[in-house]
């Protein structure tokens, strides 16, 4: 793998990338970048089309850098489409490990964790299936939750309950007992 320091402007969001980025995504990303600068390289095509990292790229932009480390790949542009869904999908399709990941954030404040992507405790709770008190930079005083417990015949069944409950604007949060 050869990385290449390219100018940002040589540099093509792909017209066809599936895969949006809202407001919020691009200021992790350009908070991820001002924090660590940039850990891996962009994936483009022989034109210069980015086939991943294009919210990268638009962090990049935003945060006005004239250059980025890239990776040209040699493979199909068919192969390179599929590849782009490939990249984004596995990455949905990991979970977080609820202990190592609060082990990870001990003593990390509000603002780191808004740095790290996370809208405020709340978020991080539900992903660590802790309890907002147990959480990481949160203040004394925590606001009192209730909470619903379902028990459901089986996954299909959990699933619908939890879609159901989500469309109708409830918070809720899926447990395996």
């Amino acid at each position: 793998m050869n990385i290449l320091q390219l100018p940002i402007n040589d540099l093509h969001a792909d017209p066809a990338n599936a895969r949006r980025h809202p407001q919020r995504n691009l200021d992790a990303l350009m908070t991820s970048l001002m924090r660590f600068g940039q850990q891996k390289p962009l994936v483009i095509d022989s034109n210069n089309i980015v086939r991943a990292g294009n919210g990268t790229l638009a962090a990049a932009k935003a945060l006005g850098w004239k250059e980025i480390a890239c990776v040209r790949s040699d493979l199909p542009v068919t192969e390179l489409s599929a590849y782009a869904v490939a990249d984004n999908r596995t990455a949905e399709l990991a979970e977080w490990d609820p202990d190592l990941l609060q082990a990870s954030l001990v003593g990390l404040d509000e603002a780191d964790l808004k740095s790290l992507g996370f809208d405020d405790a709340d978020e991080l709770a539900k992903l660590c299936d802790q309890p907002l008190e147990e959480m990481p930079g949160e203040s004394e005083s925590i606001a009192d939750v209730f909470e619903v417990v379902v028990e459901c015949r089986d996954e299909e069944h959990q699933r619908e309950v939890y879609e159901r409950l989500t469309a109708d604007g409830e918070k809720c949060r899926l447990l395996t007992i």
